[in-house]
């Protein structure tokens, strides 16, 4: 097995872990209890899947990047984190009160997090040309995404599977328990994260910088912010990872409230990972074409279409749930396209380090905001239709984000200069 294999089977399994179960997880969360949900509220959720995911983040400098750069081998710390991480998502799924999820779901994330950037750094290590190669690397994550997406509910939630014209194409019968079948998506993720543990230990060695001059590796990469692009592009990840976030966290609901079952929301939301797939191969071609700054530019708007679309109730739902289409540019063009610049203008020494900073803010700042803000924005946009009868407006709330995700696109293509050196 050469390395771009091994490398490709890691990304693989790294986003496979993550795609069984957080299309769904909202939409478990946020069900009633009758239908066989937990019920918690939208702020619950808020700080579930965007304070824990932050708390993750923030710890993850101290683990992926002075231990990994520093002490050991990149892969065998990895290896321990994706393990132990497997097996608190296993245990989370068993567990109904909110006090339980919040603490299993931050000590997830402060396994999980690290491993986001160890990967990468992996793959950087042992490549040559990193706008080419990379793509084409990080490719195989979104396969994984999508395979674990669509596996967990045909095996799973559905029987008697067919075609259909309307995505997500491949369905069948959901089995009457559905909704309360939805917490296995995690106990999914964990048997994924076992066998990726296993896997770390056929990575190409990746050992630490032992001639490193810098004692703190996570010290010398926040001298990256001498950079004004590193600055602009930090500040613009920020915005962006807060609307991001909220996607993860609304559209699942938003999904099943314009009809599409339990069984589909995965495979619908992989609508935008098979989009993915396309742009993240012709990535490092547009990078060599027309350069960082109008690729970046081309992922913050993305966001702001795909919202826009979601707020217009005149659209059919097969619009809608297309539209989930604008993700291969939202993540391909700005997420992937970040880590490639933050590379490129980071030292060899600190690039561990370099990814993890990185990763704070669009991992950690961004996560606990949208967690917040779609929490106050639901309630702001829920409004009284009758007695005893609230309604989400789901319109304004989507049209919200899109205005954020319009001025975060001006602001970035104004202000932004390509660092070369």
């Amino acid at each position: 097995m050469n390395n771009n294999t091994r490398l490709g089977t890691m990304m693989f399994l790294q986003y496979a872990l993550w795609g069984a179960w957080l299309p769904v997880t909202a939409r478990y969360l946020s069900a009633s209890i009758s239908e066989g949900g937990l019920g918690f509220s939208g702020s619950q959720i808020g700080m579930i899947l965007g304070l824990a995911g932050s708390i993750g983040a923030i710890a993850a400098p101290f683990i992926a990047g002075q231990i990994a750069d520093r002490y050991f081998s990149t892969e065998r710390v990895l290896a321990f984190l994706v393990s132990t991480g497997g097996i608190v998502k296993w245990y989370t799924a068993t567990q109904t009160d909110y006090q339980s999820w919040l603490v299993l779901s931050i000590l997830y994330s402060v396994l999980y997090m690290p491993t986001l950037a160890l990967s990468n750094s992996i793959t950087f290590a042992h490549i040559n040309d990193q706008e080419n190669d990379f793509p084409k690397i990080r490719v195989w994550g979104t396969i994984g995404w999508i395979a674990a997406s669509w596996v967990f509910p045909m095996i799973w939630l559905q029987t008697d599977l067919q075609f259909q014209s309307m995505p997500p194409f491949i369905v069948g019968v959901e089995v009457p328990d559905v909704t309360s079948r939805l917490a296995d998506a995690l106990k999914f993720s964990g048997l994924i994260s076992l066998c990726y543990g296993a896997f770390c230990f056929l990575l190409p060695n990746t050992p630490p910088k032992k001639d490193a001059v810098e004692k703190l590796a996570f010290k010398k990469a926040f001298e990256l912010f001498q950079y004004s692009s590193f600055t602009i592009l930090v500040l613009a990840s920020l915005a962006v990872s807060i609307i991001h976030q909220i996607y993860f966290l609304q559209t699942g609901p938003f999904l099943s409230s314009i009809g599409i079952p339990d069984s589909q929301i995965g495979p619908a939301m992989t609508i935008g990972q098979f989009a993915e797939i396309i742009t993240m191969a012709y990535l490092g071609y547009f990078l060599k074409r027309i350069g960082f700054k109008k690729v970046i530019t081309i992922g913050i708007g993305a966001y702001c279409l795909r919202y826009a679309i979601f707020g217009t109730e005149l659209f059919p739902v097969w619009v809608m749930v297309l539209s989930q289409a604008f993700h291969g540019f939202c993540y391909a063009f700005f997420f992937a396209a970040a880590y490639i610049y933050v590379d490129k203008i980071a030292e060899d020494d600190v690039r561990h380090s370099a990814q993890t900073v990185f990763g704070i803010i669009i991992l950690g700042g961004g996560p606990v905001i949208g967690g917040w803000l779609s929490g106050y924005l639901q309630n702001a946009y829920t409004v009284v239709s009758g007695p005893d009868l609230l309604v989400f407006d789901y319109s304004m709330f989507w049209y919200t984000l899109s205005a954020i995700g319009l001025v975060t696109t001006a602001a970035f293509y104004l202000l932004f200069y390509e660092q070369t050196e």
